[in-house]
């Protein structure tokens, strides 16, 4: 019963904790407080940091699509290191510390580390044949 009112309690003051938070194109908040000016400004910057980091890409392969492509592979090449490599952590320790006793979750970390190894190693050489298929044979 303990453990029951533990987890309702958890979840409504989660609940009661999240707020909501509306987006506008408007360049002033609509409080004009300095905190949420910095803020605004800083989202700002990086819409625009992105959208101009898209339209180097729509240059340089010369199309949209394929610019729209390489942005995100690009995107997902840089994320997937950190995704991987805590996936490898934990793999690793199916695999070497609980796996000791259950051979069962020693093959479940193996597997898994098998699986996240080649998941990064996809994620970081997509970019580049992209960019070799599409510049090379291309045109």
């Amino acid at each position: 019963m303990k453990k029951i009112l533990l987890g309702f309690l958890i979840v409504v003051l989660v609940t009661l904790g999240v707020s909501t938070v509306y987006a506008t194109n408007d360049a002033e908040p609509i409080n004009s407080n300095s905190e949420e000016r910095n803020i605004v400004g800083e989202v700002a910057k990086m819409k625009e940091k992105a959208q101009n980091e898209l339209n180097d890409y729509t240059e340089r392969y010369g199309s949209e699509s394929y610019g729209l492509t390489a942005y995100i592979l690009k995107k997902i090449q840089v994320y997937s290191i950190p995704f991987c490599f805590l996936g490898v952590a934990i793999s690793a320790i199916y695999q070497y510390v609980i796996g000791i006793r259950k051979l069962d979750t020693r093959d479940k970390g193996f597997y898994s580390l098998v699986g996240f190894v080649t998941i990064f190693i996809i994620c970081q050489v997509l970019p580049l044949v992209f960019a070799i298929v599409i510049k090379g044979w291309r045109g």
